[in-house]
């Protein structure tokens, strides 16, 4: 009887390398599955986040310079590297210049467009005017809500006085007290120029606090992150914080100069639009649309609400005022569907969800310094959960949407793996 052949066994296939993000993702599912947390410990961590908020709030003068130096700090890194290592200057010497080249530029472009924005700030009561002529359909809507302010701000008068009135009653002391806190009201304009006053004072420290801190971190932030590093009890830990800092450096600075690159497209095209159709002070209307286009969403909002006033002032018709905002939309579409989401979408996705949420809540806490910080700030929030094992079910969540997923249904039983403790590619 002939041996039974053996059929040869074909050699082992290589499985293909897990991605990034099915690695994040196994990660997640493994600390979520290891992770217990009672409600005690639940307790501590929200009255620990809400007391670095409440920090944050109530120390925004000091904090909010340090965290503008440390972004704008990742955008120069690389312009910092190339002027020390490649050109041999001295790291104070190559900050200065870093410093003094990018606020030059700033109070050029600032002093260029400083005389037609005083110019348009003169006209506003003109303007006003002209665009109540304009808007005049909409005459019969703002009477009626004219007439229903009125009717309110009536009745909180009537009740006013009736409730002094009633306390006048009570006797001669609480009536004295009553006028003399009546009596300071004609120093309105007063207290108004005393609190522009301590408003600019205060703005432009902060200003000067960002300029030293930012001095600083370009010539000797590298040695601070080296020192922190050095205190770190163990090999691990000490690549954890490494890789940590070369990728915030990395995505964040790499997200700012193409945002910023992207940014100044759209305010070229939108200046040019301008100049196309006619508008005065093209300058002024493509810099308000470069810097406009750093706050997500609310931004572009604005710039087109902006765009068609400007336009009403500017033309005889409403059907030509709409043109600018329109034009303003599609660049902002073209952008914001097209080349920012091709350019940014391998290396740096956030959920868009979170952004929004992220932009209402430091918006809120900082307000416009906030807005600009809020998706650098996310980023960086992301980066760090995604190397802290305990974060990592944040880190997740934070991350951008999956390819294909506004096509592909909500849930189906093929997203759940067979055995969730193999990791990917096994």
């Amino acid at each position: 009887m002939p041996p039974e052949e053996t059929m040869p066994t074909p050699p082992d296939t290589p499985s293909p390398a897990p991605s990034y993000e099915s690695m994040q993702q196994h990660r997640a599912r493994e600390v979520m599955r290891h992770t217990r947390m009672d409600l005690k410990t639940a307790c501590l961590l929200v009255l620990s986040i809400l007391a670095v908020f409440y920090t944050l709030y109530f120390a925004a003068s000091i904090i909010l310079p340090m965290i503008l130096a440390l972004v704008v700090n990742l955008l120069l890194s690389a312009p910092m590297r190339f002027l020390h290592l490649k050109m041999k200057l001295p790291k104070p010497l190559a900050a200065l210049i870093l410093i003094l080249g990018v606020f030059g530029v700033v109070g050029a472009i600032g002093t260029a467009i400083s005389v037609p924005a005083a110019g348009w700030i003169e006209r506003a009561p003109e303007a006003m005017n002209a665009l109540g002529e304009r808007l005049a359909f909409l005459r019969g809507p703002i009477h009626l809500l004219n007439t229903a302010s009125e009717r309110i701000e009536n009745f909180m008068t009537i009740a006013g006085s009736h409730l002094d009135h009633t306390t006048a009653k009570a006797g001669s002391d609480d009536t004295n007290h009553i006028v003399m806190s009546a009596a300071p009201a004609s120093g309105g304009l007063d207290s108004f120029g005393s609190s522009l006053l301590l408003g600019t004072r205060a703005f432009v420290g902060q200003f000067f606090t960002m300029i030293l801190m930012l001095f600083f971190l370009l010539a000797q932030g590298d040695s601070l992150l080296r020192r922190f590093v050095e205190i770190m009890p163990t090999f691990a830990d000490k690549r954890r914080t490494v890789q940590i800092a070369y990728q915030i450096e990395r995505n964040v600075s790499l997200y700012l100069a193409t945002i910023t690159i992207i940014n100044s497209l759209v305010g070229l095209a939108n200046m040019l639009q301008c100049w196309l159709l006619g508008m005065p002070n093209p300058l002024l209307w493509g810099v308000m649309a470069f810097l406009l286009n750093y706050i997500p969403i609310i931004g572009p909002m604005m710039g087109i609400t902006i765009y068609f006033l400007v336009g009403l002032f500017t033309f005889p018709s409403i059907l030509q005022a709409t043109l600018p905002p329109a034009i303003y939309l599609c660049i902002h579409l073209t952008e914001g569907e097209t080349i920012t989401p091709m350019v940014l979408a391998r290396r740096f996705t956030l959920n868009p969800v979170l952004v929004m949420g992220s932009l209402m809540f430091w918006d809120w806490l900082w307000g416009i310094g906030g807005a600009f910080l809020s998706v650098p700030l996310l980023a960086v929030f992301k980066i760090i959960c995604d190397h802290v094992d305990i974060l990592t079910p944040i880190g997740h969540i934070v991350g951008g949407p999956t390819r294909g997923a506004n096509t592909a249904p909500l849930f189906t039983p093929d997203m759940i793996d067979e055995d969730d403790s193999q990791p990917p590619g096994k």
